[in-house]
C-alpha cells in the first residue's frame, strides 16, 4: 500500500452567485490530497494520512477520499477546523489567502504520527504542510521512522511565501532529503533549493543529500530522471491546457503507480537501480496521467481505463 502523508484542504474558488453578486464555492484540494485520490484511481491500493477535521469540510474532504477509494484510517481526526486557501485572480493569475491558523491539518504533531502497518510499503510526502508548523516536524519525522524499512518519495513543492523561516525550513529538507529514496522537483524548485546552475549540476548535488533518484520536471518541456545512470528524459504530452491544478501531483501518482505495476515500488528495488525500461515506463505512466489532468479544470486525475 502507499501511503500519502500531508496536506487536504478546501480551495475557495471565485464564483458568480445567481444575484451577480461575488462569491466562493469550496473544492477539496491540497498537493498530497490529489496525489492521494490520482493514485487511487490508478488503481493503487492507497491510504491517507494528515490532521482531517470533523467539521463540514472535514467530512467532504473525508467523503472525496472515501469515493476514490482511498483508506483514511490513520488520518488523525480532530474537531479543529479545515484549512482554507481562498483564491482571487487578477489577469488570469491566481492569488491565495490561507487561513491555516490551528486548523486540523497543522496543529499536527509527532504524537499524532500512527504506527505504519506492515502493508505500507511506500510513503509519499510533500505539499505545503512541509513548511508550516508543527506539522512539518510530524512528517519530517515520520520520514525518518519510514526510511528504515520502506520507500520514502519526496515533493518538496516549495512555497516561498509559506516559509517563515528559512534557515530552519532548509535544516527540515536536509534531514527529509537524506531519508528520501524518490525526490520530485521542478526546475523551478530545485534553483530555488540548489541555486542557480546548469540542471544536471543541480541534480548532482541533490542526489549528493542522500536520494537514489531526483526526478525534474520541466513543464511543458516534461521531466527528466537522474540516478546511477544516464539522465533519462520522458517529454511532456500534446495537449490543450485548461489549467496545471494537479499536474504534479498526478504526475507522482503515475509515477509511483508505474513502479508498483512492475513490483519496484519498494526501497530495495529503487536502491539498486531501476531498470530503465522500468523507469521508463514510470515516467511515461506519470507524464500520461498528468496531461489527462491539465486537459480539464481543476485537480482531476484520470482513472487507469482513461489511460488505456
Amino acid at each position: 500500500m502507499l501511503l500519502c502523508a500531508g496536506e487536504a484542504l478546501i480551495d475557495m474558488l471565485p464564483r458568480k452567485t445567481e444575484a451577480g453578486e461575488a462569491g466562493f464555492a469550496p473544492y477539496p484540494g491540497g498537493s498530497v490530497f490529489n496525489t492521494a485520490v490520482a493514485a487511487a484511481r490508478l488503481g493503487m491500493r492507497t491510504g491517507f494520512f494528515s490532521g482531517l477535521s470533523t467539521d463540514l469540510f472535514g467530512e467532504r474532504l473525508a467523503a472525496v477520499l472515501a469515493t476514490a477509494g482511498v483508506d483514511t484510517r490513520l488520518a488523525a481526526r480532530s474537531d479543529r477546523p479545515t484549512t482554507l486557501a481562498f483564491v482571487t485572480l487578477t489577469n488570469g493569475q491566481a492569488r491565495y489567502a490561507f487561513y491555516d491558523e490551528n486548523t486540523a491539518g497543522r496543529m499536527l504533531t509527532e504524537a499524532d504520527l500512527p504506527a505504519l502497518p506492515a502493508e505500507v510499503q511506500a510513503v509519499f510526502l510533500g505539499g505545503i504542510s512541509l513548511a508550516v508548523e508543527p506539522c512539518a516536524e510530524a512528517y519530517a519525522a515520520l520520514a525518518a521512522r519510514a526510511t528504515a524499512d520502506r520507500l520514502v518519495m519526496l515533493d518538496p513543492n516549495i512555497r516561498p511565501g509559506f516559509i517563515a523561516d528559512e534557515a530552519r525550513f532548509r535544516a527540515r529538507m536536509d534531514r527529509m532529503l537524506a531519508a528520501a529514496d524518490v525526490v520530485k522537483i521542478s526546475d523551478e524548485d530545485l534553483a530555488w533549493l540548489m541555486g542557480e546552475g546548469p540542471l544536471p549540476e543541480l541534480a548532482a548535488a541533490l542526489l549528493a543529500r542522500g536520494p537514489a533518484l531526483v526526478l525534474v520536471t520541466e513543464g511543458a518541456e516534461g521531466v527528466t530522471a537522474f540516478g546511477a545512470g544516464a539522465p533519462l528524459k520522458v517529454p511532456a504530452r500534446k495537449v490543450t491546457v485548461v489549467d496545471t491544478v494537479g499536474a504534479g501531483d498526478t504526475f507522482n501518482a503515475g509515477f509511483l503507480a508505474g513502479l508498483s505495476d512492475a513490483g519496484a515500488m519498494d526501497k530495495a528495488s529503487v536502491r539498486a537501480g531501476l531498470a530503465r525500461d522500468v523507469l521508463e515506463a514510470a515516467l511515461t505512466l506519470g507524464v500520461r496521467a498528468a496531461a489527462v489532468t491539465v486537459s480539464r479544470a481543476g485537480a482531476n486525475p484520470p482513472r487507469r481505463e482513461e489511460l488505456a
